[in-house]
């Protein structure tokens, strides 16, 4: 008995100890908010405060200071994030997560992100690059002498920051991640591609039908695709490509099934190793297959004249639409700083503006200064090309230009991959860009590449692109001029920007390069283009006196991914705008009443009327089905009114029998592995709303239109009782409908997740203004919210103090943070914070004194 009393006693005193451990390790990995740290680098004390609203206040008294200040804060908060995005963008995520990121690792290094980068960084005038330079030196400071402790994601995988050189962040890092943003938002190759693959078992009419363009425009190429494809002889042997699995299940499949290697791994380690690899393999998939498309990405900001508001002011409001992420991608702060002078002598101007900063620069990206504020939604203007590379018969190392054979630029690259060897790449080029067929494996699916590649031509790659430098000026506006002064610089990704000031002025105009096409090009961009012919090259830019612009004159501007540009605009800009639904809606309720109030713009974010589920609607509603719950749910369904409720059942039989519908017409069409791969964000809805208005015979075929609405219900209604039971009125929206604000890489991890990811229930679709876009080609969870407003933010111009913010997580980076999640709640539900340049208090006050 004694010797179990002290076995006991010994067992209990360690979990003491561990559990000790562990507090102490949790509490010292929270970032230093009050005090005073030393730091090197640093030219003059900085005061860092945090007001009741956890928005940082960088007061500094210089520019620099203030940039490399704000580096410092990125870098306390968000470090976890940081790293993972510079790996992200230098293709660099395979040393840590092995072979599962590797064809992320590719496409990375065949866009060269971080070699445009540099070039474009070299191109900046010195102010900026000093900007950029003092904001890496203060991710660096925080770094050479940390004042708390790594956060568990480094502990866990092994990482460490900066990797084995120990570049946390570079200047020309900021210019990467702003490319990076360029392709979140600025792309259609995608679109392109999948016209493409489509066009192989689709003529061209059928390939309009499916792939709509905008409602009330005919198709932007008068080519027939199908028939200049099959002309070409593009694709693989029809044998080898319709029966072939894709690659990306394949590769799942594969690293699911691999056995361990025991001389790397031990035990649980094993089993760890396998689900961060399944899931970063998930989501690599994803950002492969999405990168170049904007479906399912879009965004809302409106703006009223005094003439619609109460106060007779402005009122601005603005909800960009991005991947929920946790940490989110958005860090509040205000940086405030006297006008100073660059190493040569030349001014920069005062600097106070306060809003959304994006960890990876040094700026406030979203939000106002002490007398103009703005927003941004995507204009989302056709700026990529791919372009079919006819190869040389004679000699492979040649592709075909207009003035005869040319060699591929090629460079090499080497990608170290975790318990692997490394992997070698040879990376071509060509006169238009780089050749993405290197590095996308579903390019062999469907493309004979031993005749045949696609290369990109992308706007955001040119060394000229000095989007950077425009977010640095817009910190200093004043008014509305100073700020689109400031914005003429903006390259990539075009935005449609409305912005509003103290003095009652309100504008709109889309900011960003766009490429001039010549008037006999006959395929415009919407597909794979042969590439020696000059025909098809761009021909110039449009000016920027000649983008789509609005001085308000009708009392109030929207924008949210729609055709910005009026009925007789002289200029392409694209065929691939999202449907008009969630404008439409806007529209609806700022028209609804004569003057609006902040509150009132408030309720329009908020917003859950799908007018796209109303589109649809009655012909669910006239299904005729057979299954013992179809009188239940059409009883549910008989008054909805197309409001996505998270607390309703309507919606979810909604989304559900949507989804059966465009399987169950366009798979017999396209086939199971062709429709695999263009679905999910891509959700095919223009090309059925045509399909049921036509009771369109071909795509219903063998059935009627009615039994293919039928039948989709069935299906249905099975998938939906067996995930929630049998009875349809206590479904809900919400339970198949979260908004899942995703860890990298542990949200992929069943035993973390429930720690890491940030998940809400959530009203909207992809068609409300209160978006909440989902992937339906997931099979695990078809209708999670994964793509929402990353904030919404209402800006009062007539009191600017009165201006608020939410967004879906918190702003710590930190998981065991109580900050990393505290205002998932609000976003969900109708909360906000005030967005103060003079709060009432502070609540934490830090003080960054240089080192001795």
């Amino acid at each position: 008995m004694a010797w179990i009393k002290k076995t006991a006693v010994a067992l209990v005193a360690g979990a003491l100890l561990v559990g000790a451990g562990a507090a102490i390790y949790v509490q010292r990995t929270f970032a230093v908010m009050d005090g005073q740290l030393q730091v090197a680098d640093l030219g003059q004390p900085v005061k860092v405060q945090r007001d009741a609203a956890d928005v940082t206040h960088v007061s500094a008294l210089s520019p620099q200071d203030a940039w490399f200040a704000m580096g410092y804060v990125h870098a306390q908060e968000r470090t976890w994030q940081l790293e993972f995005n510079r790996r992200v963008m230098h293709g660099q995520l395979s040393e840590v997560f092995g072979e599962a990121t590797l064809e992320t690792d590719k496409l990375m290094r065949s866009l060269d992100i971080v070699g445009t980068a540099r070039k474009q960084y070299a191109g900046l005038p010195l102010y900026a690059r000093e900007a950029l330079q003092a904001y890496s030196k203060g991710i660096h400071a925080f770094h050479k002498n940390r004042p708390q402790a790594l956060p568990p994601e480094f502990l866990v995988l092994g990482a460490k920051p900066g990797g084995d050189t120990g570049a946390v962040w570079e200047p020309e890092d900021s210019v990467g991640w702003a490319l990076m943003m360029a392709l979140d938002l600025g792309g259609n190759w995608g679109n392109e591609y999948a016209r493409l693959s489509v066009a192989r078992t689709l003529d061209t009419d059928r390939l309009w039908q499916l792939m709509p363009p905008y409602p009330g425009e005919p198709p932007a190429a008068t080519a027939d695709l199908a028939a200049l494809y099959r002309q070409l002889g593009v694709y693989r042997g029809d044998a080898a490509g319709a029966q072939a699995p894709s690659a990306g299940l394949a590769r799942g499949a594969a690293l699911q099934a691999r056995k361990p290697d025991p001389a790397a791994e031990q035990g649980g380690s094993a089993v760890w190793s396998r689900q961060v690899g399944a899931g970063m393999l998930a989501w690599a998939e994803e950002l492969t297959r999405n990168a170049g498309t904007n479906d399912g990405k879009g965004s809302n900001n409106w703006v009223l004249a005094g003439s619609h508001t109460e106060s007779g002011k402005p009122l601005l409001a603005n909800d960009p639409h991005l991947s929920l992420s946790a940490p989110a991608i958005w860090y509040y702060a205000r940086l405030q700083a006297p006008a100073g002078k660059a190493s040569d002598g030349s001014p920069i101007a005062a600097i106070d503006a306060l809003g959304a900063t994006l960890p990876g620069l040094p700026f406030v990206v979203l939000g106002r200064t002490a007398s103009v504020a703005w927003g941004f939604t995507n204009t989302s203007p056709d700026v990529q090309d791919l372009y079919l590379e006819q190869i040389n018969p004679a000699d492979a190392t040649q592709y075909r230009t207009p003035e005869g054979w040319a060699a591929f630029a090629v460079r090499k690259e080497r990608i170290r991959v975790k318990g692997q060897p490394d992997v070698e790449l040879a990376l071509r080029s060509t006169r238009h860009g780089p050749v993405l067929s290197d590095a996308q494996k579903s390019h062999a699916e469907v493309l004979d590449l031993k005749k045949y590649v696609l290369a990109l031509r992308w706007t955001a790659l040119d060394p000229d692109n000095q989007t950077v430098l425009a977010g640095l000026m817009a910190n200093q506006a004043t008014s509305v001029e100073d700020l689109f002064a400031g914005f003429a610089s903006y390259h990539s990704p075009m935005q449609s920007v409305v912005a509003a000031d103290v003095n009652g002025r309100i504008r709109f105009q889309a900011m960003g390069r766009v490429p001039m096409r010549a008037p006999d090009n006959d395929i415009r961009g919407v597909a794979p283009s042969p590439g020696w012919d000059a025909r098809y090259d761009w021909k110039g830019w449009l000016p920027l006196d000649q983008t789509p612009q609005d001085e308000g004159a009708k009392g109030w501007i929207a924008t949210a991914n729609q055709r910005v540009t009026p009925p007789g605009y002289p200029h392409y800009l694209t065929q691939d705008w999202a449907l008009p639904y969630r404008y439409e809606r806007i529209a609806q309720l700022i028209e609804a009443r004569p003057k609006h109030t902040a509150a009132s713009l408030q309720a329009i974010q908020l917003d859950a009327t799908s007018l796209a589920a109303r589109h649809l609607l009655p012909h669910l509603q006239q299904a005729q089905s057979s299954h013992p719950l179809a009188a239940q749910a059409q009883a549910l369904l008989k008054d909805f009114d197309g409001v996505m409720d998270a607390r309703r059942a309507a919606p979810l039989i909604v989304a559900a029998w949507t989804d059966e519908l465009v399987r169950g017409l366009v798979v017999p069409r396209i086939g199971k592995e062709r429709f695999a791969a263009t679905y999910g964000k891509r959700d095919y809805r223009a090309g059925v709303e045509g399909m049921l208005t036509r009771n369109d015979a071909w795509w219903c075929q063998p059935s009627t239109c009615a039994e293919q609405s039928a039948a989709a219900l069935g299906r249905a209604l099975d998938r939906l009782q067996a995930a929630y039971g049998a009875e349809p009125a206590a479904w809900r929206w919400g339970d198949a409908h979260p908004a899942v604000s995703g860890h990298r890489p542990f949200g992929n991890v069943a035993a973390l997740a429930r720690w890491f990811d940030v998940s809400v229930p959530s009203n909207g679709d992809s068609y409300t203004v209160n978006v909440g876009q989902y992937n339906a080609g997931d099979a695990k969870a078809p209708f999670a919210n994964r793509h929402a407003a990353s904030l919404r933010a209402i800006y009062d111009l007539a009191d600017l103090e009165q201006s608020t913010f939410i967004y879906q997580t918190g702003q710590s980076g930190l998981v065991f943070s109580p900050r990393y999640r505290d205002m998932a709640a609000a976003w969900a539900g109708a909360g906000n914070r005030l967005l103060q340049r003079e709060p009432a208090r502070f609540v934490h006050s830090l003080t960054l004194a240089p080192a001795p």
